[in-house]
């Protein structure tokens, strides 16, 4: 590869019926798509309603970007812009259980 670069692009707003195919349709009119994802609920197995689009060239992927930013796809109009990679989240936050210090409430008990 001589430095080729790929443009990753994020799709919202899909219709939950729009599949992988229908996407790749649309974006195959501004250059190659190397790889579609529309990512779906792990209980389900229903769409998100948004996906990613991976295309060969930075340049297809701006073209892809402005034509297709605000354009109809199965009955809605979907958002389209560069994709932004994936922060870390530290840690989850989940739900502020058992952070240590929450005051003397007369409960301290042995633990172990």
């Amino acid at each position: 590869m001589q430095g080729r670069r790929v443009k990753n692009i994020f799709v919202g707003n899909l219709s939950f019926n729009t599949n992988e195919d229908e996407l790749r349709q649309a974006f195959e009119a501004y250059g190659q798509v190397d790889r579609v994802s529309i990512l779906t609920d792990r209980d389900t197995g229903r769409s998100r309603g948004f996906g990613f689009v991976e295309m060969a060239s930075n340049e297809d992927g701006e073209k892809a970007i402005a034509a297709l930013n605000g354009a109809q796809l199965g009955g809605r109009t979907i958002n389209v812009n560069e994709a932004r990679p994936k922060t870390e989240r530290g840690g989850g936050g989940g739900g502020g259980r058992d952070r240590g210090d929450r005051g003397d409430r007369g409960r301290q008990r042995e633990r172990w």
